[in-house]
Parts: structure tokens; sequence; C-alpha cells
């Protein structure tokens, strides 16, 4: 049963349980419901998408950082395969990344080579094989901000990548601080986005926060997927955007657009929170109210996060006109994806704004 299913199936049960319904009563509203949603994919079964958050590797990549046991994901392949889940999801588009966390920790000569190397293989692989069907954000190598920022700037301007992608914390530094002037005044001057996804935790911040699991079951890797998808990298991400507005990031740089996946990282939860303490502390240091630079210069996407109750409160407190489609891609089932967004009950036009338009506005292109 899919996630409007089942929400529906539980208020329908409380409504009986108050109303003293019959379970035939009970049994009707759901079916009810439920053909309501099944009318709504039906509906919009013609939707296109736009995925902004979609993952891929290389072998050398996964050597660089010891991924290996992740060949099976279909991380590495970004051909004929792919392109068959993307044509049975309905998928018209994906926007390529590097999987976490990319060259960004790869210093010197070699970072920026391996960088130009990885960009260069999508320009010349699948973006020009499949024209149309896959476009990038360019993979930067952040141990070097001058040679990031000169590289985002060839990839955007001779090969159309669409921004750059970073991961998490680099090295032991967020995107606020003063070595990545180069890189946000790069990307603001170029009019593309940062799209931030999580990272691994450094390794002092593992063993305070997430290190002390049972011994036997280190080998089931509890300890590392707390500390990352399940838990610590979300909130990361989070804590990196509050930073990039509390030190004044937008303030130097207005036009600067943010990308962060997963329904929000958690933000929708915190916002009235985060805004109620963040508003009274800053009133005095910051060009706009707190709550104004999400409006301004954020953008979030549905990566991984196929849930209804998620989505409803996303958009009860940013504007549909900041949300984009994305899949998370291979660590999310595409169909699963688009056939849950087709499912959504939102009204058309809403739908094609985060299944497509908005990527469409803020990348310039088209599907």
């Amino acid at each position: 049963m899919n996630s409007m299913g089942r929400r529906s199936f539980l208020s329908a049960t409380a409504v009986g349980i108050g109303a003293g319904l019959s379970a035939p009563a009970i049994v009707s509203c759901t079916a009810a419901n439920e053909k309501k949603t099944s009318d709504i994919a039906q509906r919009d079964k013609d939707l296109p998408f736009i995925g902004t958050e979609e993952t891929f590797s290389t072998r050398e990549l996964m050597v660089l950082n010891d991924r290996l046991f992740l060949e099976d994901t279909g991380l590495a392949e970004i051909g004929p395969r792919r392109i068959g889940a993307m044509d049975e999801a309905g998928l018209n588009v994906q926007i390529l990344s590097a999987h976490t966390p990319g060259v960004q920790n790869v210093p010197g000569q070699k970072g920026i080579d391996f960088a130009y190397r990885l960009n260069r293989m999508l320009v010349e692989g699948p973006m020009g094989i499949y024209p149309r069907r896959f476009e990038a954000f360019a993979t930067l190598p952040l141990q070097s901000p001058e040679a990031s920022a000169d590289e985002l700037e060839r990839a955007v301007r001779e090969d159309g990548f669409l921004g750059c992608l970073t991961n998490g914390i680099i090295g032991k530094k967020f995107l606020d601080h003063p070595d990545f002037e180069p890189v946000l005044a790069r990307a603001e001057s170029l009019d593309v986005p940062i799209y931030i996804h999580p990272g691994l935790p450094p390794d002092e911040v593992f063993e305070i926060y997430y290190s002390n699991m049972r011994p036997e079951y280190q080998k089931e890797f509890q300890d590392q997927v707390l500390s990352i998808s399940a838990y610590g990298w979300h909130q990361e991400v989070v804590t990196q955007c509050l930073r990039m507005i509390t030190s004044g990031v937008f303030d130097r740089h207005p036009k600067l657009q943010i990308i962060i996946g997963h329904m929000g990282e958690g933000l929708p939860f915190f916002y009235e929170r985060v805004v109620e303490k963040m508003s009274e502390v800053t009133r005095k240091s910051l060009d706009k109210p707190f709550e104004q630079y999400f409006h301004d210069n954020f953008w979030f996407t549905t990566s991984a996060f196929f849930q209804d109750d998620l989505l409803d409160l996303l958009l009860k407190y940013i504007s549909v006109d900041r949300v984009m489609f994305a899949t998370d891609y291979p660590f999310a089932d595409m169909k699963d994806g688009t056939d849950w967004f087709r499912a959504v009950d939102l009204p058309r036009e809403t739908k094609e704004k985060i299944a497509f338009r908005n990527a469409e506005k803020l990348f310039g292109m088209k599907v």
C-alpha cells in the first residue's frame, strides 16, 4: 500500500472509532481513498520528470574512497541499464553527481586532475551518448578552492554543467569557511547552484557521536550507517546551511543558490523552532530576517523520501516554486519515486512545478 493509502487508512480508522462507524463503513472509506489515489496517478501518468539527485561512480573513484562494495548497486552503470530503468520509471532526465565524497578530500594537483578527468568522462560518455537524458553537476577538488572555482567555470562554460555538488564537511571545514569564498563567488557570478549533499563525518565526530555500538554488531556496519544515511549526515547538512546563513554568506553573495535533498534533511521538522530562536540572535547582524534566506537562497528536493506527510510538511514552510523532484538513484528505486509522486494528491500545476518546471527554470533547461 502506498503512503497515501496508508495514511488514508489510518485517518479513516480514527474517524470510524470516533464516530462509531462499522467495520464495513471503514473498509468502504479506505477503498474510496485508494480509488482516488489510483485515479490521480492515472490522470498524471504522462507527467514528465527531471531527477535532480542521481548518483554515479567509477571504479577509480570507488578505489580512491574504499567503496568497492558499492559496485553492485549500479553506481558505475551510466549506460543502457540506467536508461532502461529511467524509461520504465518515466524519468526523462537525470542530473548526475559523483558519489560522496567525490574527490573533494584529494589534495593538490592529484585532486585537480581527478576532478577534471571525472567531469570530462561524463561529457564524453553518458552526456554525449545520450543527449538530453543526462545532465550533470561538476565534481570539484575542494582542497584547492581557487582551482575548484576555475574548474566550475570551465565545466559550466565549456561542457554545459548545471552547477556543482559538494559532499558534507570538506576536511574539517564547512562551505562558510573563508577558504571557500572563491567557489561561492564563482558560482554566484556564473548563476549556477551548489548542491550540498551529505558526506562522511570526520573521524573525531565519528568517535564521539557514533562509535559506541556493541562489538558483536560491528560487522553489520551499524555505527557507520547511523553516522550517515540513517541519521547523522542529514543533521550535518542542516547545520552547514544554518552556518552559511548566520555567518553572512548570503549577505556577501545574495544571488547564491543552494540545493539540499532528502525532503529538506529534517529542516521542515525544526523550521519553526530554528526561525524563532535564530531570529532573536541575528536580528542586528544579518541583512534580512533569518527565515527569508530559506526563501531566497535555498531549493529542496524529494530525493529518497517518498512520503506524503513529509512533502506536506515541506510545502507548509517552503514555496512550491522552490521544491524539485529527485529519486536518489541507485540508492532508491526510480519507479517507486515516480509512482509515488504521480499519486500525490496535489493540483496538476503544483505537481508539474515539482516534477520538472522548477528544475527547468533553475537550470535553464528543457525536458
